[in-house]
């Protein structure tokens, strides 16, 4: 069985986990073809080679135009959006559940109910092709089963829609509950709620690295200057049962 073991020494977000399987081999052209069955225009996707601390890896960038990229969306309209695609399935599935819990986090978090929450910063245009090509992009490389770290939540003050807030924020604090996290005093915001929720809702499991056979080992860039290399690591490989 082909798996994704991901290494989150330095957290994750969505795009960093685009970038990690564009750093893979997942091709452009088919990954804006898998894109394009969404119907979504206004946006560009591309990605550029970076090094984070002397360690090569690749940035998935996603350019929006101003006025789609402040365009808040809630629930049911970004499960529309999917549905109403000509994604596969299973595509579909994982990408529907994902927004699902974050919708469910952000709703917990604001005492709410999660079809009148509107993601902001989740459900801009950006965060939709960052989780849709994620998922897509797995199923594309012929990803069966993803495995995942500890998850390294980082530490301080993060500025966003709703004010200043903590870290881990309140949506991603929620995200992690009943997984394994830690903090080793590194300033910022290394673990997103997007990010957060494509790793929670889509591994098997957390922790070491499951007994496999690497093939590809591979690295995705976020976008800040840390202490540390600012990438999540891939190793894609067969398992060992």
């Amino acid at each position: 069985m082909k798996i994704a073991y991901f290494d989150c020494f330095a957290g994750a977000s969505g795009d960093m986990i685009l970038g990690s399987l564009m750093d893979a081999g997942l091709d452009l052209g088919q990954l804006d073809r898998e894109l394009a069955k969404l119907h979504l225009t206004h946006y560009n996707l591309r990605k550029i080679k970076v090094v984070k601390k002397g360690i090569s890896g690749t940035q998935a960038v996603v350019s929006v135009d101003e006025i789609h990229h402040q365009h808040h969306r809630n629930l049911n309209a970004i499960e529309e959006i999917i549905t109403k695609s000509g994604l596969e399935k299973t595509v579909k599935q994982k990408a529907l559940a994902i927004f699902r819990r974050l919708a469910e986090a952000e709703a917990k978090v604001h005492q709410t109910v999660i079809n009148k929450i509107h993601f902001h910063e989740v459900g801009a245009m950006d965060a939709i092709i960052d989780v849709v090509g994620c998922v897509a992009g797995f199923a594309v490389l012929g990803i069966e089963d993803i495995y995942c770290s500890s998850l390294h939540v980082g530490t301080g003050m993060v500025e966003c829609t709703h004010g200043i807030l903590p870290v881990p924020a309140p949506a991603t604090a929620e995200l992690i509950r009943g997984k394994p996290v830690y903090s080793t005093g590194v300033e910022g915001e290394l673990l997103t709620p997007t990010g957060a929720a494509i790793l929670t809702t889509l591994s098997s499991g957390f922790g070491s690295m499951p007994e496999m056979v690497p093939k590809d080992i591979s690295y995705g860039a976020g976008t800040s200057e840390l202490t540390i290399p600012n990438l999540i690591r891939v190793t894609i490989g067969n398992i060992i049962s």
